[in-house]
């Protein structure tokens, strides 16, 4: 999601001014995407450019307040009903292991290792935040949260992936017991929290 459609969201809302769309934004999103002032006003600027809002008269605070108009409201209609791009673009993680598997030298094996036990850490992070939510109360970042639960599941998983697809492809004569025993531990694991993130 841009920032700016997201400020025009809130400003369809209601009127705002930047502090106040900056606190709403992050407390919306659960604060898993911090916005710096800067940016909002940069936002809001660009927008009234484009005869998406209206900047109205201060305040009795000093602050100057903008109001979405017809067109804002339209787009910000029109990007409620529309579905998000799949992300085809660049993905660091998948590039770093295509990159590990063509450089001679990288110990792709081990590379595996250390990424999941990241991403399982992440995971178990996540688990213990979910268990505190309350979608009854704040349903917004129920839903934030669920969202980085599922995509640090679907790393763990593609992380199995690679190693079955090295191992398969890729064999080494230079792989050891003990290797094998910290990766079927690391993979199980894995395996554990993401059952016990559902």
């Amino acid at each position: 999601m841009s920032v700016r459609m997201g400020v025009l969201a809130l400003l369809v809302d209601g009127p705002g001014y930047g502090y106040q769309l900056r606190g709403e934004f992050e407390h919306r999103t659960g604060g898993s995407w911090p916005v710096n002032i800067g940016q909002v006003y940069t936002t809001l600027d660009r927008l009234e450019r484009d005869g998406l809002v209206e900047r109205g008269d201060a305040d009795e605070d000093g602050h100057v307040v903008y109001t979405a108009t017809a067109a804002g409201r339209d787009a910000v209609v029109r990007w409620f009903s529309e579905p998000v791009p799949a992300k085809r673009g660049r993905d660091e993680l998948a590039i770093k292991f295509a990159l590990a598997v063509t450089v001679a030298g990288v110990d792709v094996e081990r590379l595996v290792q250390v990424q999941r036990g990241a991403a399982v850490r992440n995971l178990q992070d996540l688990t213990r935040l979910k268990r505190t939510a309350d979608p009854a109360a704040d349903l917004a970042w129920s839903l934030v949260l669920e969202s980085m639960v599922f995509q640090a599941e679907a790393e763990v998983r593609w992380l199995d992936h690679v190693e079955s697809s090295v191992s398969r492809y890729r064999p080494s004569d230079h792989r050891t017991a003990a290797s094998t025993s910290v990766s079927e531990s690391a993979s199980a694991s894995a395996d554990e929290t993401v059952r016990s993130a559902r």
